[in-house]
Protein backbone atom coordinates (compact mmCIF):
# COMPACT_ATOMS: atom_id res chain seq x y z
CA UNK A 1 0.00 0.00 0.00
CA UNK A 2 1.00 3.55 -0.87
CA UNK A 3 0.89 5.93 1.96
CA UNK A 4 1.83 9.64 1.66
CA UNK A 5 5.15 11.19 3.06
CA UNK A 6 3.45 12.96 5.34
CA UNK A 7 2.16 10.72 7.78
CA UNK A 8 5.70 9.00 8.60
CA UNK A 9 8.11 10.23 10.48
CA UNK A 10 11.98 11.02 9.78
CA UNK A 11 14.33 8.78 9.95
CA UNK A 12 14.40 4.66 10.15
CA UNK A 13 13.76 2.40 13.09
CA UNK A 14 17.52 2.45 14.68
CA UNK A 15 18.83 1.92 12.11
CA UNK A 16 22.67 1.92 12.30
CA UNK A 17 23.23 2.56 8.54
CA UNK A 18 24.68 4.42 5.91
CA UNK A 19 21.51 4.25 4.13
CA UNK A 20 19.22 6.74 3.50
CA UNK A 21 16.45 8.51 1.21
CA UNK A 22 19.98 10.51 -0.25
CA UNK A 23 21.75 7.01 -0.30
CA UNK A 24 18.90 3.85 -1.25
CA UNK A 25 19.81 0.24 -0.13
CA UNK A 26 19.79 -1.72 -3.80
CA UNK A 27 17.46 -4.63 -2.56
CA UNK A 28 17.16 -7.54 -4.39
CA UNK A 29 14.29 -8.40 -5.67
CA UNK A 30 13.29 -12.49 -4.74
CA UNK A 31 9.54 -12.51 -5.42
CA UNK A 32 7.29 -10.04 -7.69
CA UNK A 33 3.96 -11.67 -8.21
CA UNK A 34 0.18 -10.96 -8.78
CA UNK A 35 -1.89 -11.34 -5.77
CA UNK A 36 -5.22 -10.98 -7.80
CA UNK A 37 -6.53 -14.13 -9.75
CA UNK A 38 -7.35 -14.19 -13.52
CA UNK A 39 -10.61 -11.86 -14.31
CA UNK A 40 -10.08 -9.76 -11.42
CA UNK A 41 -10.01 -5.42 -12.55
CA UNK A 42 -6.79 -5.25 -10.01
CA UNK A 43 -3.12 -6.03 -10.10
CA UNK A 44 -1.93 -6.38 -6.64
CA UNK A 45 2.13 -7.04 -6.72
CA UNK A 46 3.40 -8.98 -3.49
CA UNK A 47 7.05 -8.53 -3.53
CA UNK A 48 9.75 -9.61 -1.56
CA UNK A 49 12.94 -8.10 -0.99
CA UNK A 50 16.33 -9.19 0.50
CA UNK A 51 18.09 -7.06 2.97
CA UNK A 52 21.29 -9.06 3.30
CA UNK A 53 24.06 -7.39 4.23
CA UNK A 54 22.22 -4.27 4.42
CA UNK A 55 22.06 -2.91 8.11
CA UNK A 56 18.21 -2.18 7.63
CA UNK A 57 15.89 -3.00 10.02
CA UNK A 58 12.21 -2.20 10.99
CA UNK A 59 9.20 -2.62 13.37
CA UNK A 60 5.27 -3.21 11.97
CA UNK A 61 3.72 -0.56 10.80
CA UNK A 62 6.88 1.04 9.31
CA UNK A 63 7.51 1.83 5.34
CA UNK A 64 9.86 1.60 2.38
CA UNK A 65 10.78 4.57 0.41
CA UNK A 66 11.32 3.33 -3.36
CA UNK A 67 13.03 5.49 -5.77
CA UNK A 68 11.01 4.81 -8.51
CA UNK A 69 12.29 5.73 -12.48
CA UNK A 70 9.72 7.23 -14.46
CA UNK A 71 7.86 4.78 -17.83
CA UNK A 72 10.07 5.33 -20.82
CA UNK A 73 7.32 5.54 -23.01
CA UNK A 74 6.37 8.34 -21.43
CA UNK A 75 9.78 9.88 -22.12
CA UNK A 76 9.89 9.16 -25.65
CA UNK A 77 6.76 10.50 -26.20
CA UNK A 78 8.42 13.52 -24.62
CA UNK A 79 11.65 13.79 -26.62
CA UNK A 80 9.46 12.94 -29.71
CA UNK A 81 6.72 15.53 -28.87
CA UNK A 82 9.77 18.53 -28.08
CA UNK A 83 12.01 16.55 -31.04
CA UNK A 84 14.66 17.00 -28.09
CA UNK A 85 18.39 15.08 -28.63
CA UNK A 86 18.01 12.65 -25.79
CA UNK A 87 21.86 12.95 -25.44
CA UNK A 88 22.25 16.45 -24.78
CA UNK A 89 23.90 17.26 -21.69
CA UNK A 90 21.12 19.06 -18.96
CA UNK A 91 22.33 20.45 -15.48
CA UNK A 92 20.42 18.86 -12.37
CA UNK A 93 20.25 19.58 -9.03
CA UNK A 94 21.40 23.01 -7.49
CA UNK A 95 25.15 21.67 -7.36
CA UNK A 96 25.58 21.97 -11.29
CA UNK A 97 25.90 18.12 -12.46
CA UNK A 98 24.64 16.86 -15.73
CA UNK A 99 23.25 13.99 -17.14
CA UNK A 100 21.87 13.03 -20.62
CA UNK A 101 18.23 14.56 -21.01
CA UNK A 102 16.74 10.98 -21.47
CA UNK A 103 18.12 9.42 -18.41
CA UNK A 104 17.33 12.73 -16.64
CA UNK A 105 13.91 12.32 -17.33
CA UNK A 106 14.25 8.94 -16.31
CA UNK A 107 15.77 8.56 -13.67
CA UNK A 108 15.90 12.20 -11.94
CA UNK A 109 12.72 14.84 -12.65
CA UNK A 110 9.16 14.56 -11.72
CA UNK A 111 7.16 14.47 -15.03
CA UNK A 112 3.68 13.13 -14.02
CA UNK A 113 2.50 15.80 -11.94
CA UNK A 114 2.05 19.58 -12.84
CA UNK A 115 1.79 22.03 -10.67
CA UNK A 116 1.01 25.61 -10.16
CA UNK A 117 4.42 27.28 -10.52
CA UNK A 118 5.33 24.85 -13.03
CA UNK A 119 2.49 26.55 -15.27
CA UNK A 120 2.98 30.10 -14.42
CA UNK A 121 6.71 29.57 -14.67
CA UNK A 122 6.27 27.54 -18.08
CA UNK A 123 3.98 30.64 -19.77
CA UNK A 124 7.19 32.92 -20.01
CA UNK A 125 8.49 29.64 -22.50
CA UNK A 126 5.81 30.22 -24.88
CA UNK A 127 3.76 32.91 -27.30
CA UNK A 128 0.83 30.39 -26.29
CA UNK A 129 -2.26 33.35 -25.11
CA UNK A 130 -4.46 30.25 -24.12
CA UNK A 131 -1.38 29.33 -21.01
CA UNK A 132 -1.05 33.39 -20.18
CA UNK A 133 -4.78 33.43 -19.54
CA UNK A 134 -4.93 30.16 -17.38
CA UNK A 135 -2.38 31.46 -14.94
CA UNK A 136 -3.84 34.99 -14.55
CA UNK A 137 -4.50 35.00 -10.87
CA UNK A 138 -8.61 35.31 -11.96
CA UNK A 139 -8.63 31.98 -13.37
CA UNK A 140 -6.85 30.12 -10.74
CA UNK A 141 -10.36 27.51 -10.55
CA UNK A 142 -9.54 26.81 -14.27
CA UNK A 143 -5.58 26.05 -13.27
CA UNK A 144 -6.06 24.05 -10.57
CA UNK A 145 -8.76 21.82 -12.76
CA UNK A 146 -6.21 21.74 -15.69
CA UNK A 147 -3.53 20.43 -13.63
CA UNK A 148 -5.79 17.97 -12.09
CA UNK A 149 -4.65 14.73 -13.99
CA UNK A 150 -2.28 15.94 -16.41
CA UNK A 151 1.18 15.88 -16.74
CA UNK A 152 4.62 17.44 -18.42
CA UNK A 153 3.45 15.58 -21.83
CA UNK A 154 0.46 17.36 -21.91
CA UNK A 155 1.22 20.67 -21.02
CA UNK A 156 4.00 20.68 -23.62
CA UNK A 157 1.36 19.12 -26.07
CA UNK A 158 -1.27 22.05 -25.27
CA UNK A 159 0.39 24.87 -24.94
CA UNK A 160 3.35 24.74 -27.59
CA UNK A 161 5.09 26.06 -30.36
CA UNK A 162 7.58 26.27 -27.23
CA UNK A 163 10.84 29.16 -27.37
CA UNK A 164 12.46 27.26 -25.06
CA UNK A 165 15.66 24.86 -24.99
CA UNK A 166 15.49 21.41 -23.32
CA UNK A 167 17.06 22.52 -20.31
CA UNK A 168 14.82 25.64 -20.07
CA UNK A 169 11.60 23.57 -19.26
CA UNK A 170 13.18 20.73 -17.03
CA UNK A 171 14.20 23.36 -15.29
CA UNK A 172 10.79 24.39 -14.02
CA UNK A 173 10.61 20.47 -12.62
CA UNK A 174 11.17 19.14 -9.33
CA UNK A 175 13.13 15.90 -8.11
CA UNK A 176 11.64 12.78 -8.74
CA UNK A 177 10.30 12.31 -4.65
CA UNK A 178 10.43 8.50 -3.00
CA UNK A 179 6.93 6.82 -3.05
CA UNK A 180 6.33 4.99 0.60
CA UNK A 181 4.82 1.83 1.19
CA UNK A 182 3.99 0.13 4.21
CA UNK A 183 5.54 -2.78 5.38
CA UNK A 184 3.74 -5.73 4.73
CA UNK A 185 5.88 -8.12 6.35
CA UNK A 186 7.43 -8.98 9.74
CA UNK A 187 11.33 -8.89 10.13
CA UNK A 188 10.77 -11.65 13.43
CA UNK A 189 9.13 -13.53 10.55
CA UNK A 190 11.32 -12.97 7.92
CA UNK A 191 14.88 -12.30 8.68
CA UNK A 192 16.54 -10.02 5.87
CA UNK A 193 13.52 -9.88 4.14
CA UNK A 194 11.16 -7.04 3.37
CA UNK A 195 7.12 -7.40 1.68
CA UNK A 196 5.44 -5.26 0.17
CA UNK A 197 1.87 -4.74 -1.29
CA UNK A 198 1.29 -2.31 -4.03
CA UNK A 199 -1.82 -2.55 -6.10
CA UNK A 200 -0.72 -1.00 -10.10
CA UNK A 201 -2.18 2.22 -10.77
CA UNK A 202 -3.61 2.56 -13.96
CA UNK A 203 -6.58 4.91 -15.36
CA UNK A 204 -7.60 6.85 -18.24
CA UNK A 205 -7.72 10.53 -18.39
CA UNK A 206 -7.69 13.75 -20.41
CA UNK A 207 -7.76 11.19 -23.48
CA UNK A 208 -4.62 8.98 -22.49
CA UNK A 209 -3.60 6.19 -19.90
CA UNK A 210 -2.30 7.20 -17.22
CA UNK A 211 0.19 4.83 -15.19
CA UNK A 212 1.74 4.86 -11.48
CA UNK A 213 5.30 5.85 -11.55
CA UNK A 214 6.58 3.43 -9.25
CA UNK A 215 3.12 0.83 -8.99
CA UNK A 216 3.29 -0.16 -12.99
CA UNK A 217 7.52 0.23 -12.47
CA UNK A 218 7.05 -2.73 -10.21
CA UNK A 219 3.87 -4.18 -11.93
CA UNK A 220 5.67 -4.37 -15.63
CA UNK A 221 9.53 -3.21 -15.14
CA UNK A 222 10.29 -4.78 -12.12
CA UNK A 223 11.66 -8.97 -12.73
CA UNK A 224 13.08 -11.16 -9.79
CA UNK A 225 16.78 -10.80 -9.65
CA UNK A 226 16.87 -7.25 -10.54
CA UNK A 227 17.71 -4.50 -7.67
CA UNK A 228 15.24 -1.65 -6.37
CA UNK A 229 16.60 1.12 -4.21
CA UNK A 230 14.81 1.61 -1.13
CA UNK A 231 15.63 3.00 1.97
CA UNK A 232 13.29 2.29 5.76
CA UNK A 233 11.35 4.93 7.42
CA UNK A 234 9.28 4.90 10.96
CA UNK A 235 5.94 5.65 11.76
CA UNK A 236 5.83 6.51 15.38
CA UNK A 237 2.24 7.18 15.26
CA UNK A 238 1.09 3.17 13.79
CA UNK A 239 2.64 0.30 16.02
CA UNK A 240 1.72 -2.71 17.96
CA UNK A 241 0.95 -2.56 21.54
CA UNK A 242 3.91 -2.84 23.70
CA UNK A 243 1.72 -5.46 26.00
CA UNK A 244 1.37 -8.58 23.85
CA UNK A 245 -2.35 -9.63 25.59
CA UNK A 246 -3.74 -7.05 24.28
CA UNK A 247 -6.28 -7.47 21.43
CA UNK A 248 -6.32 -5.76 18.47
CA UNK A 249 -8.91 -5.00 15.98
CA UNK A 250 -7.83 -3.63 12.30
CA UNK A 251 -9.34 -2.85 9.61
CA UNK A 252 -7.49 -2.68 6.02
CA UNK A 253 -9.44 -3.43 3.17
CA UNK A 254 -7.36 -3.16 -0.72
CA UNK A 255 -4.28 -3.22 -0.06
CA UNK A 256 -4.30 -1.70 3.71
CA UNK A 257 -3.63 -5.02 4.73
CA UNK A 258 -0.10 -4.46 4.03
CA UNK A 259 0.68 -2.97 7.67
CA UNK A 260 -1.85 -5.90 9.51
CA UNK A 261 0.25 -8.86 7.73
CA UNK A 262 3.15 -7.57 9.58
CA UNK A 263 1.26 -7.51 12.65
CA UNK A 264 -0.17 -10.37 12.36
CA UNK A 265 3.47 -12.04 11.51
CA UNK A 266 4.82 -10.16 14.18
CA UNK A 267 2.89 -11.45 16.86
CA UNK A 268 2.47 -15.32 15.40
CA UNK A 269 6.43 -14.84 15.65
CA UNK A 270 6.48 -13.92 18.97
CA UNK A 271 3.97 -16.06 20.58
CA UNK A 272 1.70 -13.33 21.40
CA UNK A 273 -1.70 -14.06 23.65
CA UNK A 274 -3.61 -11.05 23.16
CA UNK A 275 -6.43 -11.80 20.50
CA UNK A 276 -6.92 -10.07 16.97
CA UNK A 277 -9.72 -9.40 14.38
CA UNK A 278 -9.14 -8.27 10.94
CA UNK A 279 -11.80 -7.16 8.85
CA UNK A 280 -10.49 -7.36 4.77
CA UNK A 281 -12.54 -6.12 2.02
CA UNK A 282 -12.11 -6.19 -1.68
CA UNK A 283 -14.11 -6.29 -4.58
CA UNK A 284 -14.98 -10.41 -5.05
CA UNK A 285 -13.79 -13.29 -3.26
CA UNK A 286 -13.07 -15.30 -6.09
CA UNK A 287 -10.81 -12.83 -7.51
CA UNK A 288 -9.54 -10.27 -4.88
CA UNK A 289 -9.04 -12.03 -1.45
CA UNK A 290 -5.28 -10.71 -1.02
CA UNK A 291 -3.47 -13.53 1.23
CA UNK A 292 -6.24 -15.37 1.74
CA UNK A 293 -4.81 -18.88 2.10
CA UNK A 294 -2.40 -17.37 4.66
CA UNK A 295 -5.12 -15.43 6.42
CA UNK A 296 -7.54 -18.69 6.90
CA UNK A 297 -3.95 -20.72 8.58
CA UNK A 298 -3.82 -18.15 10.42
CA UNK A 299 -7.51 -18.19 11.42
CA UNK A 300 -7.20 -22.21 12.20
CA UNK A 301 -3.96 -21.97 13.90
CA UNK A 302 -5.37 -19.27 16.66
CA UNK A 303 -3.44 -16.68 15.85
CA UNK A 304 -6.35 -14.58 13.87
CA UNK A 305 -8.47 -15.14 16.23
CA UNK A 306 -11.52 -13.47 13.88
CA UNK A 307 -11.58 -12.59 10.18
CA UNK A 308 -14.77 -10.95 8.41
CA UNK A 309 -14.95 -10.05 4.86
CA UNK A 310 -16.96 -7.83 2.88
CA UNK A 311 -16.25 -8.18 -1.31
CA UNK A 312 -18.35 -5.39 -2.57
CA UNK A 313 -18.99 -6.50 -6.11
CA UNK A 314 -20.18 -10.00 -5.23
CA UNK A 315 -23.89 -9.04 -4.14
CA UNK A 316 -26.78 -6.30 -5.44
CA UNK A 317 -26.35 -4.16 -2.69
CA UNK A 318 -22.30 -3.29 -2.07
CA UNK A 319 -21.23 -4.39 1.00
CA UNK A 320 -18.14 -3.20 2.82
CA UNK A 321 -15.91 -3.49 5.89
CA UNK A 322 -17.93 -1.16 7.97
CA UNK A 323 -21.03 -2.62 7.08
CA UNK A 324 -19.26 -5.76 8.36
CA UNK A 325 -18.24 -3.54 11.65
CA UNK A 326 -21.78 -2.56 12.39
CA UNK A 327 -23.27 -6.75 11.77
CA UNK A 328 -20.50 -7.32 14.99
CA UNK A 329 -21.24 -4.28 16.70
CA UNK A 330 -22.31 -5.86 19.75
CA UNK A 331 -18.83 -7.86 20.10
CA UNK A 332 -16.95 -5.11 18.70
CA UNK A 333 -17.67 -3.16 21.43
CA UNK A 334 -17.23 -5.53 24.09
CA UNK A 335 -13.67 -5.66 22.61
CA UNK A 336 -13.03 -1.94 23.00
CA UNK A 337 -14.37 -2.03 26.52
CA UNK A 338 -11.66 -4.32 27.28
CA UNK A 339 -9.05 -2.48 26.43
CA UNK A 340 -8.70 -3.54 22.41
CA UNK A 341 -6.46 -1.47 20.26
CA UNK A 342 -8.39 0.21 16.72
CA UNK A 343 -6.57 0.37 13.60
CA UNK A 344 -7.43 1.56 10.40
CA UNK A 345 -5.50 1.29 7.36
CA UNK A 346 -6.33 2.60 3.48
CA UNK A 347 -8.15 5.74 1.60
CA UNK A 348 -8.45 8.45 3.50
CA UNK A 349 -10.98 10.16 1.75
CA UNK A 350 -13.91 7.62 1.77
CA UNK A 351 -13.12 4.23 3.38
CA UNK A 352 -11.49 5.44 6.91
CA UNK A 353 -13.93 8.69 6.93
CA UNK A 354 -17.18 5.83 6.68
CA UNK A 355 -15.35 3.49 9.54
CA UNK A 356 -15.22 6.61 11.74
CA UNK A 357 -18.60 7.41 11.35
CA UNK A 358 -19.50 3.44 11.97
CA UNK A 359 -17.14 3.48 15.00
CA UNK A 360 -19.37 6.52 16.55
CA UNK A 361 -22.16 4.77 15.95
CA UNK A 362 -21.31 1.39 17.55
CA UNK A 363 -20.50 3.77 20.62
CA UNK A 364 -23.60 5.28 20.54
CA UNK A 365 -25.79 2.25 19.87
CA UNK A 366 -23.69 -0.35 22.05
CA UNK A 367 -22.75 2.33 24.95
CA UNK A 368 -25.68 4.44 25.35
CA UNK A 369 -23.58 7.37 24.35
CA UNK A 370 -24.67 10.81 22.83
CA UNK A 371 -22.79 11.71 19.65
CA UNK A 372 -20.79 14.19 21.63
CA UNK A 373 -19.74 11.44 23.90
CA UNK A 374 -19.36 9.12 21.22
CA UNK A 375 -16.28 11.71 19.87
CA UNK A 376 -14.95 12.54 22.98
CA UNK A 377 -14.51 8.94 23.39
CA UNK A 378 -12.96 8.49 20.57
CA UNK A 379 -10.33 11.15 20.79
CA UNK A 380 -9.68 10.02 24.03
CA UNK A 381 -8.98 6.14 22.83
CA UNK A 382 -6.20 8.52 19.98
CA UNK A 383 -4.37 10.09 22.90
CA UNK A 384 -4.13 6.58 24.52
CA UNK A 385 -3.46 5.44 20.75
CA UNK A 386 -6.17 2.82 21.25
CA UNK A 387 -7.03 4.12 17.86
CA UNK A 388 -4.72 4.69 15.33
CA UNK A 389 -5.09 5.51 11.18
CA UNK A 390 -2.61 5.16 8.31
CA UNK A 391 -4.50 6.67 5.25
CA UNK A 392 -3.48 8.23 2.50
Amino acid sequence: MVVTADTKSEGPTENKTAYTRTNPFHAKVLVNINLNKPGSSKETRHIELSLKDSGLSYGPGDCVGIIPENDPELVEAILEEMKWDAEQAVVIGKTGETLPLKQALLTYFEITLLTKKILQNAAALTENEELKVLVDAENAAQLKEYINGRDLLDMLRDFGPWNAAAQDVVSLLRKIPPRLYSIASSLAAHPDEVHLTIGAVRYNAHGRERKGVCSVLCAERLDEGETLPLFVQANKHFNLPEDQETDIIMVGPGTGIAPFRSFIQERAANGASGRSWLFFGDQHSSTDFLYQTELENYQKDGVLTKLDTAFSRDTEQKVYVQHKMLENSKELYEWLEKGAYFYVCGDKQYMAKDVHETLLAILEKEGGMTAEEAEAHLKDMQKQKRYQRDVY
